[in-house]
């Protein structure tokens, strides 16, 4: 939550992670209730399959939800609300000001997240299960790492059960080194990708 004041009016915002359309009404629903007393409760929302939404909720058409979802937009941000809470200070803004502060404290309440760490980047994933030994673990995993990839999990047996995980596409750095590494030998098992975070 961020609040940004512009000639006594406070603009509060508040954004959260949704995952459905339901979802994304429920958390609306919960800041107008907390702030009933509030002259506006503008949002916006973005999903990953592409449905948005946003409302002026009396303000001028456009001056209000559409910054707001701009600044989504422009975060590069999917499922995702952002509810900005207006207590009118007495002023009127016009609608260049309106645009302005709208934006302002959705941009506020973005920062605040991001330096929170609460942003997660999602995207597709493919893991890669290796079977090594032990004596090969450090430098696969610096073979990985150099390419890209990340350790995802590990099971010692007899041998090392390596699971390393990509950003889709990128895994194919590591595979071509793996098989000349292991002199044609193919070592390694490819999953399906997956949509997760990274």
């Amino acid at each position: 939550m961020a609040e940004v004041i512009d000639r006594r009016s406070r603009f509060i915002a508040a954004l959260t992670h949704v995952s459905s359309e339901a979802a994304a009404q429920a958390f609306i629903a919960s800041v107008k209730s907390q702030h009933y007393d509030a002259r506006h409760n503008v949002f916006a929302w973005v999903l990953a399959d592409g449905r948005e939404r946003f409302s002026d909720d009396g303000e001028p058409s456009r001056t209000a939800g559409m910054p707001v979802l701009d600044v989504l937009h422009g975060a590069g941000l999917a499922d995702v609300c952002c509810v900005v809470t207006r207590y009118f200070g007495g002023t009127l803004l016009g609608p260049g000001g309106l645009v302005r502060a709208y934006a302002a404290a959705t941009q506020a309440a973005l920062t605040k997240a991001q330096e929170a760490n609460h942003i997660v980047s999602m995207g597709l994933t493919t893991r890669v299960t290796c079977c090594i030994p032990y004596s090969l673990y450090d430098r696969v995993v610096h073979m990985a790492t150099s390419t890209g990839g990340k350790q995802y999990d590990a099971i010692f047996t007899n041998e090392v059960q390596l699971t390393l995980s990509f950003a889709t596409g990128t895994e194919q750095a590591f595979l071509a080194a793996m098989y000349e590494f292991a002199n044609g030998e193919d070592l390694c098992v490819v999953a399906d990708p997956v949509f997760t975070a990274r």
